[in-house]
């Protein structure tokens, strides 16, 4: 079977994306009809424009994801002419799916509870931060163990089992390097 990896991935990224899609579309209608609908009171020019403001970035998201996800198809019934990109890759993929669920978040809370809600739209730039940090750290901790052992480790060696029972024999002691 021909491309079988490509085309399992052109069908998982495929349900993705409409599952996506679906879910945004729930997500805008659901906050519509609550806060033009229902809360017609509370909701303001700037209620709208907090609304498209915050709302803008899992679009871009999700429209980058259509974009380097969709499938395309030949003209013929199961030519796969390019599968996509792997939507489940670990990165920065992964963090845009957080984004996208995060703001989701905030929209169906902004939706219900009032404008106050997009105080909860601060913890993404928070997380952005601490994820650079880690991925910072743990850069700096691998480029740290390139240089080799220290001097002052340099003067006492470990020890394998097979030597430490070698030399306990009285035996010959083997030199590994």
């Amino acid at each position: 079977m021909a491309q079988k990896a490509a085309k399992s991935l052109a069908v998982r990224n495929k349900q993705k994306l409409d599952q996506t899609r679906l879910f945004t579309l729930a997500v805008h209608l659901f906050y519509i009809i609550f806060r033009v609908l229902i809360f017609r009171s509370s909701f303001t020019r700037g209620s709208f424009w907090r609304y498209a403001l915050f709302s803008f970035p899992a679009l871009f998201i999700q429209f980058w994801f259509e974009r380097i996800g969709r499938p395309v198809y030949g003209s013929e019934p199961g030519d796969l002419r390019k599968s996509g990109e792997d939507l489940e890759a670990k990165g920065l993929t992964e963090w845009m799916w957080d984004v996208l669920y995060w703001t989701y978040g905030c929209i169906l809370f902004a939706a219900v509870i009032g404008d106050r809600a997009w105080w909860l739209y601060i913890t993404v730039p928070v997380y952005s931060a601490y994820l650079a940090y880690t991925t910072f750290t743990g850069v700096r901790q691998g480029m740290a163990g390139m240089a080799g052992p220290a001097s002052a480790e340099e003067g006492t060696t470990t020890q394998s089992k097979r030597q430490a029972k070698l030399e306990k024999r009285g035996g010959q002691r083997t030199q590994y390097r």
